[in-house]
């Protein structure tokens, strides 16, 4: 008998398997698609045997395709079919609907640029405002009704730095495959574009606003594979009047060499001595930085000069005159902030931030009179302040206690601007200025009447195994009753941090009256470097263990229980997700997976896969393998146990994590033969959730919403015809 009948056979055995029957179990909605037959795939792989069951769903083929249309059909019904769910759908959209959101604020000679999201609007448009009038530059909504109202998103915006341009990409259906177009500020007219494959929005200026330079992706050829798609990027200059020309990169003239997965990026800064190109390898945090004369034009001639090395820990600069700022972790855990003379090597550098342990240095802003420093201590933001030509660290009080984000600084202009937000308080814009050392809001964007005092914050603490304390955010309703239904979500991967930051929707959670907690994991950037690599490569097992320790904290306090607490993470989030669901299926009520990487091994065959080996490793090296296979949720599936309700969710034009992933955890979870609901929701017209609408995401939020209360037993929220 053949390996892939026995295999065959046995997931077909897993129906004789007794479970106990859901209770909860939908009532008249459809009939759900047949579990896809196993189609097995056995490797050995450095002495380990590796199946597969479902390795032909990568080729999305139409029966692999049609299987996910069928359960996104099926998981629409069966949430329509849940009674409250519309009216619940309409507070969603109403209160996320009621704020006028900005972001992305930018100020350049007389014009301020920012995206804007208007009450009630389906979309961020590009927003200029000069002395005269505010007006959009960019209308989403415009496009959209030119393209039979399918999404669209702008993905990044650079003003030139006289104000008198703005380059932007636009993508469309979620895909993140940005066109990037000029736009005169004055009249919004498109001066030059669209020029594909420009999807990052690593771009830069030259001085005189009269050239972009931008990251461009190579163009496929018909017998590339798909894993090609992000390797031997250039970067190329636009005139506006001619074809982009390659200056820097593997397929350009320029001599610099590049690793196929390292993608170049020029950043020049207005009025520095120097212009910078960057080595960014794939995800990796630590850049590699060269250098050259800002007094020449760059072109593929320019002669760079090597001034940074992956190894120097360097994450981040900045630059004014002949100053050279960076943020570095190389024996500094939590960060240190360095100066460095133009044209000076880095062995010269000052200390001007040194490492503390109780303090995290988050980033770098170079204004004309100071340098700005974005600090934490602990989970809340702190703002220092290095006036020019002094060592001096002056310490910012903040309007409140939050978290700060979109900090804009321009080395030409002194002060700066950021917004302020936290858990239950909805970000605002501030000015800050020097001269009188105070606040400014800038009155952009609209908050509905709303209390932030109706809901309570505290900052807990969950003891791991090995010991380590677990930051622990919770958000409840003031009036909360304990022990109540809760989502927790984590991530945990690159060193990306949760920090308290509002959410419309997850604020809507909490209206609904459910407990929103964030478990702080290891693998995430909250409490610096070291953080970061304690869930990461080998370590990554503390990842989600973190989870399950904050998870059993909530329990233990009286928080929650295990029927009614669910999780909640996604993309490499999804790591989390499926390993804390494999590893302790009995502790949770239900599991909310959103574009979840679950399958680990296979994600380097994908397109993002090489730019995401810097984070998790290869299959090309035993402890990479190794690694890999510890943290793919697919590979730990098991016959026969009862694994909670899960929520599976992906877009069909997802760029980042492929959308047949989650599709394989799917079914690898409904052919386990676990009793309860395994459900796959299918957008058909989203990606990974960036350039998402509103009401995509109301819809979304609605869905995952109704799953937790019909899952937790509300007898209203049962889904019945």
């Amino acid at each position: 008998m053949s390996t892939k009948f026995v295999l065959a056979a046995a997931f077909a055995a897993i129906a004789t398997v007794a479970f106990a029957a859901d209770p909860l179990a939908p009532q008249g909605v459809g009939e759900r698609p047949p579990v896809p037959k196993p189609e097995p795939v056995t490797e050995t792989l450095y002495g380990t045997t590796v199946t597969d069951p479902y390795r032909q769903f990568e080729k999305m083929g139409p029966e692999t395709v049609d299987w996910m249309k069928a359960e996104g059909v099926y998981t629409r019904e069966l949430f329509d079919a849940i009674k409250p769910r519309a009216a619940l759908e309409k507070r969603i959209a109403d209160f996320s609907g009621s704020f006028g959101f900005v972001q992305m604020y930018q100020r350049y000679g007389v014009r301020a640029f920012y995206e804007y999201r208007a009450p009630g609007s389906d979309n961020f448009d590009l927003m200029v405002s000069d002395q005269k009038r505010t007006r959009k530059l960019i209308d989403i909504a415009q496009i959209r009704a030119r393209n039979g109202n399918k999404p669209f998103a702008i993905n990044y915006f650079t003003p030139s730095p006289d104000g008198s341009k703005v380059a932007a990409g636009i993508s469309e259906g979620g895909s993140e495959e940005a066109s990037v177009s000029i736009y005169d500020a004055a009249t919004g007219k498109v001066i030059a574009g669209p020029i594909d494959r420009a999807e990052f929005g690593a771009q830069s200026w030259s001085a005189d606003s009269q050239t972009l330079y931008f990251n461009r992706l190579k163009p496929l050829a018909k017998d590339e594979p798909e894993t090609e798609k992000y390797r031997d990027a250039n970067v190329e200059a636009w005139d506006f009047k001619h074809d982009p020309v390659r200056v820097l990169g593997n397929g350009s003239p320029n001599k610099t060499a590049f690793g196929h997965d390292e993608a170049p990026v020029i950043v020049i800064i207005p009025g520095a001595h120097r212009v910078a190109a960057l080595g960014i390898n794939g995800v990796q945090n630590e850049w590699r930085i060269d250098l050259a004369s800002a007094s020449k034009p760059i072109d593929a001639k320019t002669q760079w000069q090597s001034f940074v090395t992956r190894d120097d820990g360097v994450t981040s600069a900045d630059m004014r005159g002949g100053e050279i700022f960076l943020l570095s972790h190389k024996d500094a855990p939590t960060f240190q902030v360095l100066s460095v003379k133009a044209g000076a090597p880095l062995s010269s550098a000052k200390v001007l931030v040194a490492v503390s342990p109780d303090r995290l240095v988050e980033s770098i802003h170079a204004a004309k009179d100071a340098l700005y420093v974005l600090t934490r201590e602990g989970l809340y933001s702190h703002l220092l302040r290095i006036p020019a030509g002094t060592a001096k660290i002056e310490d910012i009080a903040l309007p409140y206690k939050g978290t700060v984000s979109d900090v804009f600084t321009d080395p030409r202009v002194a002060g700066a601007t950021f917004a302020l937000e936290s858990w239950n308080v909805a970000p605002t814009q501030y000015a800050y200025d020097p001269k009188g050392g105070k606040f400014t809001d800038l009155n952009l964007g609209i908050h509905p009447d709303f209390d932030p005092n109706d809901f309570t914050v505290s900052d807990l603490k969950a003891k791991a195994p090995d010991g380590t304390l677990i930051p622990l955010s919770l958000l409840q309703p003031k009036e909360a009753k304990n022990p109540g239904i809760t989502l927790m979500q984590a991530y945990g991967s690159y060193g990306i941090s949760l920090w308290p930051a509002f959410s419309p929707r997850a604020m809507s959670a909490v209206r609904e009256g459910l407990n929103y907690a964030t478990c702080h994991v290891r693998g995430g950037g909250e409490l610096g470097e070291q953080w970061r690599l304690a869930g990461k490569d080998a370590n990554k097992p503390n990842t989600w263990r973190d989870l399950i320790a904050c998870a059993e904290d909530l329990i233990a306090r009286g928080i929650t229980t295990k029927d009614k607490l669910f999780i909640f993470g996604g993309s490499a989030g999804g790591i989390t997700m499926g390993m804390s669901l494999t590893e302790r299926p009995d502790l949770f009520a239900g599991v909310i997976d959103a574009v979840p990487a679950t399958n680990t091994l296979r994600d380097e065959f994908t397109p993002n896969g090489p730019p995401n080996i810097p984070e998790f490793g290869t299959v090309t090296t035993e402890q990479g393998f190794k690694n890999l296979y510890a943290m793919d949720s697919y590979q730990h599936v098991k016959d026969g146990v009862t694994y909670p309700p899960v929520l599976i969710t992906t877009g069909i034009n997802d760029p980042r994590v492929a959308p047949w992933e989650p599709a394989k955890f799917a079914a690898r979870l409904q052919a386990s033969g676990t009793p309860n609901p395994v459900l796959l929701r299918v957008d058909l017209e989203a990606g990974h959730g960036i350039g998402s609408t509103k009401t995509q995401n109301d819809e979304l939020y609605a869905d995952v919403i109704s799953f937790i209360f019909w899952r937790a037993g509300l007898p209203d929220w049962q889904p019945k015809k």
